[in-house]
């Protein structure tokens, strides 16, 4: 059995999201290692994953609150209307 084939590349996207939220196991995170080791698409993937995960945490990205949400919904019905 080769090492790269004990998960398909899908299923290695799948662990890599769910490593890059704390969701995967530790026998998922040493197959996706593994994987990653043979596989040179699924290293660049993860690599980027790796990289988009700190990027977002690094930003002070802000966003609307529940109330302005709404706010913008109704105003904006009312324009349409």
């Amino acid at each position: 059995m080769k090492f790269n084939t004990m998960f398909n590349c899908e299923e290695v996207g799948h662990v890599c999201d769910k490593a890059q939220y704390n969701e995967a196991s530790v026998w998922e995170k040493t197959l996706l290692k593994v994987h990653t080791l043979f596989c040179k698409l699924c290293r660049k993937h993860t690599k980027r994953n790796s990289k988009l995960t700190k990027i977002i945490k690094r930003s002070e990205i802000q966003t609307l609150s529940t109330e302005q949400k709404q706010f913008l919904k109704e105003r904006l019905r009312q324009e349409i209307t």
